[in-house]
């Protein structure tokens, strides 16, 4: 990808699609996006590069209002676009014969900067750089007698947002990708990292530093189950972030009067040093400059010093309160739409991985989470299992290596007992959010449960 590919849709196009479905639509107030990913992506697995890959993938979903309804239709097919305004139209019609609510359609609004969207580094991360990357990646796995797989990709991203009060947005981005995985014996090394810019992934340390991991953790032992004192990775970091959203800092939820920003705001419910943020400014994660329903995106800091803070919304949610969209409108798929962060930041502190590690006397080193799920949305609770790398510390050192754990812990309560944030972030996509990231560094934390209680 030396030049802009072809198959970038553009702003013209993408907004002229939209300007036919709702004229299209018969009604007298219609709103709209598109969303275009183009990916190029290079998958490796044992001995061999064995999936180069690039997609499209498009989305056009519709909404048109009449006077007592509304009805959204969506299509893959752009060329579907006035299809899909006459049956957004014909679906709202009929819909005002029973009733219902319509929800205010987006008037212009200012919108931050897209500072950090497109980057040249990640647009000339071509097939051949990344096949030479995991062809390196597999010869390390080989001399080391382990098994290397993994993924690096380069994206393209379009989003076009129209409706019938003006609006009338468009913004392309870069992605990129890098995950690593190493097996050697029973031990293995995961990193990843995604953000805009190819460079500012580091993926060369990524590769270095799983192959070290795996190489370490080839012979774990069981652990004893009980409170630990922990070094939690970025990527189980990042993990615990995208639950913010299920445990109440949704304009949904507050709405409804749950979670803690409706029940207890400003409340002590970390420690001091924790900042949790979605920001669609900041350098870090997917910044997108907009919402789905054309409304910039204002930062929103959901936990600030430890206090609970605000929640994002999006324009319905925001009418029902009395309050402003926060530019954070989302439709996940097979999903009703809900306000959704979708750049999660947890702000980094100034220690080192390895300062937080001397930092305990005993206690275990966690890289990530595996398979975790919310337990009770109102206490926090989430359970899952540490998975590749972890480490016994002893004495302020990684000791030996531990097999995986199962624990059920809860996400405020663990925040509290932090005592040291690290200073550099990893990113981490949100599963079924569309361009969502959570960023984070790597946390001390003591009494963590590990294993049953």
């Amino acid at each position: 990808m030396s030049q802009r590919p072809a198959v970038l849709r553009g702003r013209d196009q993408l907004l002229a699609r939209l300007g036919e479905a709702l004229d299209a639509t018969g009604t007298d107030a219609g709103e709209g996006f598109i969303t275009v990913r183009h990916g190029e992506f290079t998958r490796f697995a044992g001995s061999r590069v064995h999936q180069p890959q690039a997609t499209e993938e498009c989305q056009l979903m519709l909404r048109a209002l009449s006077e007592r309804g509304s009805a959204r239709v969506g299509t893959s097919r752009l060329e579907a676009a006035e299809w899909a305004g006459r049956r957004a139209g014909v679906r709202a019609r009929s819909m005002s014969r029973l009733g219902g609510p319509t929800h205010p359609v987006a008037l212009p609004n200012s919108v931050p900067d897209g500072h950090s969207l497109w980057h040249e580094d990640t647009q000339g991360w071509d097939s051949g750089q990344r096949r030479a990357l995991a062809e390196s990646a597999i010869r390390a796995a080989e001399s080391a007698d382990a098994i290397a797989n993994g993924m690096f990709s380069a994206v393209l991203v379009e989003l076009a947002v129209a409706n019938s009060e003006g609006v009338s947005l468009y913004v392309c981005a870069t992605e990129a990708t890098c995950s690593i995985l190493y097996r050697h014996g029973l031990g293995s090394g995961f990193r990843s990292n995604i953000g805009r810019s190819a460079r500012a992934l580091g993926s060369q340390q990524l590769v270095d530093a799983a192959l070290a991991d795996a190489l370490q953790s080839k012979n774990p032992q069981p652990l004893d189950p009980g409170p630990q004192d922990v070094v939690l990775g970025p990527l189980a970091v990042c993990d615990m972030l995208t639950f913010f959203a299920a445990i109440g800092f949704t304009g949904s939820a507050v709405t409804a009067g749950a979670g803690p920003v409706a029940r207890r705001p400003g409340a002590q419910v970390a420690a001091a040093g924790i900042d949790v943020l979605d920001d669609a400014t900041h350098l870090v994660g997917l910044p997108i400059p907009f919402d789905l329903e054309g409304v910039g995106k204002r930062p929103v800091r959901l936990l600030e010093r430890g206090r609970v803070g605000a929640a994002v919304f999006d324009l319905a949610t925001a009418a029902a309160s009395g309050g402003r969209s926060t530019g954070h409108a989302h439709i996940a798929r097979e999903q009703a739409p809900e306000p959704t962060p979708a750049n999660l930041i947890l702000e980094p502190g100034s220690l080192s991985e390895g300062e937080l590690i001397a930092g305990i006397e005993h206690g275990v080193y966690i890289s990530r989470f595996h398979y975790t799920r919310l337990v009770d949305p109102e206490v926090t609770s989430f359970t899952g299992v540490t998975r590749d790398a972890s480490f016994q510390i002893e004495s302020g050192q990684l000791g030996r290596s531990l097999q995986a754990s199962r624990f059920t812990e809860e996400i405020f309560p663990v925040l509290s007992r932090v005592d040291g944030v690290g200073s550099d972030l990893v990113s981490l996509p949100i599963m079924n959010v569309w361009n969502g990231a959570s960023s984070a560094p790597a946390l001390r934390v003591r009494g963590f449960q590990l294993g049953f209680r």
